[in-house]
């Protein structure tokens, strides 16, 4: 038996969260599973008692109402990308291995059959957490969902947009939202047949489900850019991976 009052959430006890589950489970709603998300996963952060959640959430996973499953897919995700933070549980992949195993099951049944791009790319991006895939994991979804990266040029230092969508396919150190005469560079996308490592199975398990789109746009993000500050070429996952693993 789980005793909540010993463990901690973004808030600070968590003897409370057992009751939120409750009403959750028997009225759930949006502002109630918000108020679980912040609890339970504040801005990327991830504490004792998020992962005590793991039985129930993956409980929810395995249930027959997709919706309300693919929500706790997708918080138990968020969660487990976060497991190599300073969190005072114990070694949580070890601890959780039964329940990673039924939420890594059920991200990949809800990934075949997502509604649209959006909800697969955060399926794929819980997919890679559940497997331990450092970075991506916590990234994958950021640029892909808001059609932009936002990286520092490895010559000059420069911050960069790293545009992936429906304005393009470029680079630019201008604010391109607010005004179409900003200085871009077009992005060179990578050969589907050149791809390897993470690149080269994320492109083939989005082409394989059907998401063109998707797959499309990991060739960009796997591809190379240049800066239009100071003609600076570089890998654009491997810039995003350096500016990741330099935050503290």
């Amino acid at each position: 038996m789980t005793d909540w009052s010993q463990l901690s959430h973004a808030y600070g006890s968590a003897d409370g969260i057992p009751a939120l589950l409750d009403r959750i489970a028997s009225e759930p709603s949006d502002e109630r599973w918000s108020e679980l998300w912040s609890a339970l996963c504040h801005q990327g952060s991830v504490y004792s008692a998020s992962f005590a959640a793991l039985p129930w959430l993956a409980g929810v996973a395995g249930s027959d109402d997709r919706e309300q499953a693919v929500r706790a897919v997708h918080l138990a995700g968020a969660i487990m990308a976060g497991a190599d933070q300073p969190h005072g549980a114990d070694d949580v992949r070890a601890c959780h291995a039964a329940e990673v195993e039924i939420l890594l099951s059920a991200a990949n049944q809800y990934l075949r059959t997502a509604s649209d791009a959006t909800e697969y790319v955060y399926l794929l991006e819980c997919v890679l957490a559940f497997e331990g895939i450092v970075g991506w994991s916590e990234h994958l979804a950021w640029g892909l969902v808001s059609e932009e990266y936002e990286v520092s040029c490895p010559g000059c230092q420069a911050s960069l947009f790293i545009a992936v969508g429906e304005r393009g396919f470029f680079s630019t150190s201008g604010d391109y939202a607010l005004s179409d005469d900003v200085e871009t560079r077009p992005l060179r996308p990578a050969n589907p047949a050149d791809l390897v490592g993470i690149g080269r199975r994320l492109h083939s398990i989005a082409l394989d489900d059907g998401h063109q789109g998707v797959a499309n746009s990991m060739t960009y993000v796997f591809g190379d850019a240049t800066c239009p500050d100071c003609e600076t070429d570089f890998s654009v996952a491997e810039q995003i991976s350096a500016d990741w693993f330099a935050t503290p």
